[in-house]
């Protein structure tokens, strides 16, 4: 290890994690997760060994819906849904549960995981509805979102699809209402910043999201799903997909993952500690700020594609000038304790995924190995 790596452990005694997902989790959840191990409440016993059924965990997964919902404002007339399989499940389950046959559904793609949306909504919707692309950016590398004036959406349509953040390339949608349909109900993959700053939940339908972001550990899909979108599946479908027998029986139909939901509770804990959403923007508010400019600044040396004003705040992707050196960059990075910076394979380049977790004190770090590297090789 060089010396700005011993210069980091001595500092910590964890190294500065930028994974996309499954990604950091913050510092005081772990702590506690691992204090309570052994002796989950008193138990005798870990958490993950406790009866779903029993009043102690049925006492945690009511107050995790209570925190989640205090941290988004949720109304009344929504439900909070903890499901397995993961944000890509929704993919197939979302047209399954809200497109009758007949219909339409209109879906935006922005990048990747919204182009997966679209694709899988077709595979499994057959040919009794229309599942129809309502505008992309696809041609310009996913570098921008859409206009309202490009966007060609359906009155008619069950629903409005979009993915609010997209991971791989970097984008994310700030002006929701000025942007998307009114009186449609938009369904939003929210995986990768739910949590990070507040949202006006009534202005949707339903929003989904995997938990390995700024939630908790993978095992875990939150559902937030309004009254009147539940109670349309098709008939036939398996009814542990089905939103009305999961709401039914409390997510609990089959066992729930029931360490990652008492994971999420830990985190909803410390978010409310932080002063809530509103405070833990501020800081992703600044974290992203800090990182932007120390790419728009290096005169070239690094560069990020995406327009200013749709730039994730939590999934910075940039490239080098030179694209020999992303190896280096990359090797050199994870030596110095700031692991997971390669790009997605699909675009390549380099990606530093800041999510809640991320303490400021990271991204200064990796700001001085940008530098660094830049005075050695720039």
């Amino acid at each position: 290890m060089n010396d700005t790596a011993t210069t980091m452990t001595s500092r910590r005694d964890r190294v500065f994690n930028f994974s996309p997902g499954p990604a950091m989790l913050p510092t005081a959840v772990l702590e506690r997760i691992r204090d309570e191990l052994l002796d989950w409440n008193g138990t005798g016993c870990g958490v993950m060994e406790v009866s779903h059924r029993g009043k102690e965990f049925t006492a945690l997964i009511d107050r995790a819906r209570a925190d989640l919902a205090a941290l988004l404002g949720i109304p009344e007339n929504y439900r909070i849904l903890f499901l397995q399989g993961g944000a890509t499940q929704q993919f197939a389950q979302i047209p399954l549960n809200l497109l009758p046959a007949g219909n339409c559904a209109d879906y935006l793609v922005t990048g990747a995981w919204s182009q997966k949306a679209l694709n899988e909504a077709r595979r499994v919707a057959g040919n009794e509805v229309v599942i129809r692309c309502a505008g992309s950016t696809a041609s310009e590398n996913f570098t921008r979102i859409p206009r309202r004036d490009e966007i060609d959406a359906a009155p008619e349509a069950a629903y409005f699809h979009l993915c609010t953040n997209e991971t791989i390339h970097g984008v994310e949608v700030f002006d929701e209402d000025d942007l998307f349909p009114s009186g449609t109900p938009l369904i939003a993959d929210m995986s990768s910043h739910l949590l990070s700053r507040p949202i006006e939940v009534s202005r949707y339908g339903l929003i989904y999201a995997g938990a390995q972001k700024n939630i908790g550990p993978a095992g875990l899909c939150i559902v937030i799903v309004r009254d009147d979108l539940i109670g349309r599946a098709r008939p036939g479908i398996p009814a542990l997909f089905d939103y009305a027998v999961q709401a039914e029986n409390d997510s609990m139909l089959n066992t729930p993952p029931t360490f990652a939901i008492y994971a999420a509770s830990l985190v909803f804990q410390w978010l409310l500690e932080q002063g809530g959403l509103p405070a833990i923007e501020e800081i992703n508010r600044e974290k992203a700020r800090r990182l932007y400019a120390a790419i728009d600044d290096s005169g070239g040396f690094y560069h990020n594609p995406v327009a200013p004003e749709v730039r994730s705040r939590m999934n910075v992707p940039f490239t080098l000038a030179d694209t020999a050196l992303e190896p280096s960059f990359i090797g050199t990075a994870r030596e110095s304790g700031l692991l997971a910076l390669k790009g997605h394979k699909s675009v390549g380049g380099i990606r530093a995924s800041i999510y809640n977790a991320m303490p400021l004190e990271g991204i200064d770090a990796l700001i001085d190995f940008m530098r660094d590297f830049q005075k050695r090789f720039g």
